[in-house]
């Protein structure tokens, strides 16, 4: 690989970088072609996009990024994948569900929306980890059992103020 190319590797992962808010490492060495490809196809379906990278070039790229990597430089040693997707817990659970077939991929180290998780050990947290939309229909959720009770109230009490405060002060007692 000519410098030139190198050049263009380390921009083009430089640019993913940057505009993947997230990012995970894992190790798929080992794995034959044949799982390699079952591998591509569950990230596909799971819409991650799954990159093989040279270490020294993902080092360069992350030193070129406007985010600070932190101690995730650290675990650029032997094989390393990347997975970047839209939703935080994806890669993790593309991952978890195909290691119940093999050892692999081991997750290195993972970068979402700015906190750093490094070690395997740190899958089932990551599966965990909820997407913006399940925060949002969360929150929501917690703001519509007032509402809902405010209704009901309203409902209940015939429609007077002294009603309504009547009805929610039963119900709280």
């Amino acid at each position: 690989m000519t410098r030139e190319e190198k050049s263009q590797v380390i921009e083009n992962l430089t640019a993913q970088l940057s505009e993947n808010p997230i990012i995970y490492l894992a190790d798929i060495s080992g794995l034959d072609a044949g799982n390699t490809s079952n591998l591509r196809r569950a990230c596909f379906k799971a819409g991650v996009k799954l990159a093989v990278v040279k270490n020294t070039l993902l080092s360069k790229a992350m030193e070129s990024s406007d985010k600070d990597f932190g101690e995730l430089t650290g675990v650029l040693k032997g094989n390393t994948s990347l997975l970047f997707s839209e939703t935080g817990n994806a890669p993790a659970k593309v991952i978890k569900e195909f290691r119940k077939k093999s050892d692999k991929p081991l997750l290195k180290g993972a970068y979402i929306e700015e906190a750093i998780y490094i070690g395997d050990d740190q899958l089932d947290r990551l599966v965990d980890i909820k997407s913006k939309e399940e925060l949002l229909g969360d929150i929501i959720a917690l703001l519509q059992s007032p509402a809902k009770n405010v209704i009901s109230a309203l409902k209940s009490g015939g429609g007077t103020i002294a009603g309504i405060v009547k009805t929610l002060s039963e119900r709280e007692g």
